[in-house]
């Protein structure tokens, strides 16, 4: 293989004529494809509609040429999905691809870093900015925490001739609790894991993209963090016809049309706060789809812990992921238990399409909760709860492990995903977008609060509408 040859082959499968950008990306992606350093990884970074997606898609078409195989990966289920939709190819979560679980003599889950068989393979992991260099939960009782990233590297780098490709943005939000995405931290990976860094940053929107009002709204909010300069207005509507600004007397009759139009699940709400997120839930469910009780057959829910319970390991999924949204097929039965509220249902994995029907057990209680899942307190009680119900049993090791098998231990966590919060929009899409302005201060416009907008605008595909937003937001 030669520069040339390596050149002419993306630029052939490309899907358009690049822009000088992307002529860049591609003469120094086939530079990076030709060194023989071991140890180097490729960072793609880029604001929404520059053409990321469209050198994933050249990638996929054009490496099988040169010998070299691709692997899809990306942080969440519904990113993987995101991911297989626009590259034609099948993808993966980083946690399906790399881990396999086991149980340890302690009874915690660990997850173990499979062998890496492939070979002259290039790793494409998408929505970087996404992966955290620890485990987020504090409420995981019998979980060991893990370092995503580094786990990601080395299972990686542990294959015969595999290298990685990293793609994000670097004005969506961070992981929780971080002020910076460690994937797209040049530094970082280069001084962590002794990598050698190839990077590119793609900035112009591509002329198909610029009839877009999203995308122009939302890449003048990415110049602003760019410059850290984040300030108002932020937006102009003149010209656009997919971009909104509505009040609340509007929003009912804006739902009923993007469901009508578009599909309850290809639509969302994005707000602050679980406690906003909780309001527009229950008054949807109740003066829109006028579903009754708890919970009803049709219901979108999002999954909001990991749970490796009720899924074999082998099956698409592996395990059902906090950010997961599933549909409820039907419910069979309520049941009060140890101090909680209980659900036995039927559901469809929306994301995973493949997967068959699962009968399960729901937790009630994180539906309405303000925090994001049951906190480490209430994690303890139930289990609490439950152990005292196998006092019985002769030996502590003998009642954990009856704990761990319960199926009211491993109630899946839940919340309603008609709204939800930015972060667990991050990595999907949908059709049609509401963002909430909600409880601001003046001095609450800043960087963090121009990464969120950014994040919350580009979840959109079609249709944004502006909800409550004040006049001083807009031109």
């Amino acid at each position: 293989m030669n520069l040339k040859l390596i050149q002419s082959v993306l630029t052939k499968n490309f899907p358009h004529e690049p822009t000088p950008g992307q002529e860049n990306l591609i003469q120094k992606f086939a530079q990076f494809i030709l060194n023989e350093a071991p140890n180097k990884v490729f960072v793609l970074k880029g604001y929404a509609g520059t053409g990321k997606t469209s050198f994933v898609r050249t990638l996929v078409k054009s490496l099988p040429l040169l010998k070299m195989r691709t692997v899809l990966m990306a942080p969440t289920g519904r990113a993987a999905k995101v991911l297989h939709h626009y590259s034609g190819n099948q993808a993966h979560t980083i946690h399906r691809k790399i881990y396999f679980h086991s149980t340890n003599k302690y009874g915690v889950l660990v997850s173990k870093l499979r062998e890496n068989k492939h070979q002259n393979t290039l790793f494409i992991v998408d929505e970087a900015s996404m992966v955290s260099a620890r485990s987020s939960s504090n409420s995981e009782i019998f979980f060991e925490k893990q370092d995503l990233l580094s786990d990601l590297i080395s299972y990686i780098y542990s294959g015969k001739n595999c290298q990685l490709l990293l793609i994000g943005d670097t004005a969506q939000l961070p992981p929780i609790g971080l002020n910076i995405s460690p994937a797209l931290d040049l530094l970082e990976i280069e001084q962590s894991f002794n990598l050698k860094i190839h990077t590119i940053e793609l900035t112009e929107v591509v002329r198909q993209e610029q009839d877009s009002g999203i995308l122009q709204n939302a890449t003048s909010i990415r110049n602003q963090i760019r410059n850290a300069r984040v300030e108002m207005p932020f937006f102009q509507l003149d010209g656009f016809s997919d971009i909104v600004s509505i009040n609340g007397e509007n929003l009912e009759d804006a739902l009923q049309d993007a469901y009508g139009k578009h599909g309850e699940e290809n639509v969302v709400i994005i707000t602050r706060s679980n406690k906003r997120a909780n309001i527009f839930n229950r008054e949807i469910r109740n003066r829109i789809l006028f579903r009754e009780g708890t919970i009803q057959s049709g219901d979108l829910m999002m999954v909001v812990k990991n749970n490796y319970h009720w899924l074999s390991e082998d099956g698409e999924a592996g395990f059902i992921a906090n950010g997961d949204i599933i549909e409820i097929q039907s419910v069979n039965a309520y049941k009060s238990f140890f101090g909680f509220e209980f659900a036995e249902v039927s559901i469809r994995m929306v994301d995973y399409p493949n997967e068959p029907t699962i009968d399960l057990t729901l937790l009630l209680d994180t539906i309405m909760s303000e925090s994001p899942a049951l906190n480490r307190e209430q994690s303890n009680l139930l289990f609490q709860n439950i152990m005292d119900d196998y006092a019985h049993l002769t030996t502590r090791a003998a009642r954990v492990k009856a704990v761990k098998e319960n199926p009211f231990f491993n109630a899946l966590q839940v919340k309603f995903a008609n709204a939800m919060t930015c972060h667990k929009t991050q990595g999907g899409q949908w059709e049609v977008v509401f963002v909430e302005q909600g409880y601001l201060t003046p001095e609450m416009i800043n960087t963090e609060y121009g990464r969120w907008l950014y994040t919350a605008l580009t979840r959109a595909t079609q249709k944004l509408y502006l909800l409550n937003f004040k006049a001083e937001f807009f031109e």
